[in-house]
């Protein structure tokens, strides 16, 4: 709870002063200016569930009912993977503007805008069922539990396994590989070029996008999406040992508060890597 509000100001003013600058360099520049934007929105839709998440540690009560409750409980995990989603985007678009310059010199914004928002989509849709194994409105009704205190419901150990692993490939490995393999492109591009020009120096800036968002996930995630299915396994009941729950709920805490770092993190990103938001 205490991480949660030492992170909730800067993650309000960080993404709400991202959100101002991209809008305003919107129609100068063509690098994922987009993407960007989104970003800060879908860090900014997390920050604003903070406040609840907060009371509701602090009371150990939730008189708010249960659909505000799953809804806030959702919106962690849209956060989560729009975030990945979009830094994926981020990596790509500014390696294909480096590497095909004529190709993707007049690619318009409102391709960006579509595949922002078929993300959405894809990401809303797909994370639905992890917060519906949770909902049990008249459970919580009479509870008031929330948050990490809602139980799940019946779920066979086959069908768990089986979305734990869809979950980790589409949600967290994918996207790792493929930042990853940007970053190696920017780096055998930068080897072709010996000599200090302006086409040395984008490529260089392009890498430090890329690794930075490479940092960025193997700092923040990695904890978080192998203390998940661990946790999701003990909350199902599937795991019974009393000591190996305490150790693995303990892991999960603090690799979920590591996770939400990230929204912290991104509007640094964008002030290291992005000329516009220096400016």
């Amino acid at each position: 709870m205490q991480l949660h509000t030492l992170i909730l100001v800067p993650r309000l003013i960080g993404n709400v002063l991202a959100l101002w600058v991209f809008y305003g360099y919107m129609k100068e520049t063509q690098r994922a200016v987009i993407f960007m934007i989104n970003l800060a929105i879908a860090d900014l839709a997390q920050v604003l569930s903070l406040p609840l998440r907060i009371f509701y540690y602090v009371s150990r009560t939730w008189p708010f009912g249960g659909g505000v409750c799953i809804f806030c409980f959702y919106l962690k995990y849209v956060n989560m993977y729009a975030s990945i989603y979009l830094l994926v985007c981020v990596s790509i678009r500014r390696v294909l503007f480096l590497m095909y310059p004529f190709k993707f010199s007049d690619c318009k914004c409102i391709y960006d805008v579509y595949i922002s928002i078929a993300g959405w989509i894809v990401v809303c849709i797909g994370w639905l069922p992890f917060p519906l194994l949770r909902f049990n409105y008249s459970e919580m009704n009479i509870s008031n539990k929330c948050f990490a205190d809602l139980p799940i419901n019946g779920i066979k150990l086959s069908n768990s396994i089986v979305m734990m692993t869809i979950g980790e490939l589409i949600g967290f490995v994918t996207p790792l590989l493929i930042i990853l393999y940007c970053s190696w492109k920017t780096i055998l591009s930068l080897k072709e070029n010996n000599s200090i020009s302006h086409n040395f120096e984008e490529k260089k800036k392009v890498l430090k996008m890329t690794l930075t968002c490479a940092v960025v996930f193997l700092i923040c995630l990695p904890p978080y999406h192998i203390s998940f299915p661990l946790d999701f396994l003990v909350k199902s009941h599937q795991i019974k040992n009393s000591h190996a729950q305490n150790v693995i709920s303990l892991f999960h805490a603090v690799a979920l508060y590591l996770a939400s770092l990230n929204s912290c993190v991104d509007p640094v990103i964008d002030y290291f890597t992005t000329e516009e938001f220096r400016r």
